[in-house]
């Protein structure tokens, strides 16, 4: 993986998270944050489509890591929705 392929995998799964965090309308605000909820995002989405038999819908590819953008954006919604509910804050207006 080039580090133009590594800026591009940071840059979607940034986008990706970000998107959750609207999605879910709680937000810590952030580059980082958000990057790092589009990785966990695709961890937790990929691993649910394969428990339930779900096919990947569009997926980038970096290099040769493929990276499920429907599912990261759906996994990073239900881990932010898990930290509202865990923090028990009020949701961004």
């Amino acid at each position: 993986m080039t580090l133009l392929e590594f800026f591009g995998l940071l840059i979607v799964a940034g986008i990706c998270g970000g998107v959750a965090q609207s999605i879910v309308g709680y937000s810590h605000q952030g580059c980082l944050v958000s990057i790092f909820l589009g990785f966990v995002g695709a961890l937790l989405g990929t691993w649910l489509s394969r428990q339930l038999g779900l096919p990947e819908f569009i997926i980038f590819t970096f290099g040769d890591q493929p990276f499920p953008v429907i599912w990261s954006i759906i996994g990073a919604s239900l881990f932010v929705a898990l930290l509202a509910l865990i923090s028990g804050r009020q949701r961004r207006r």
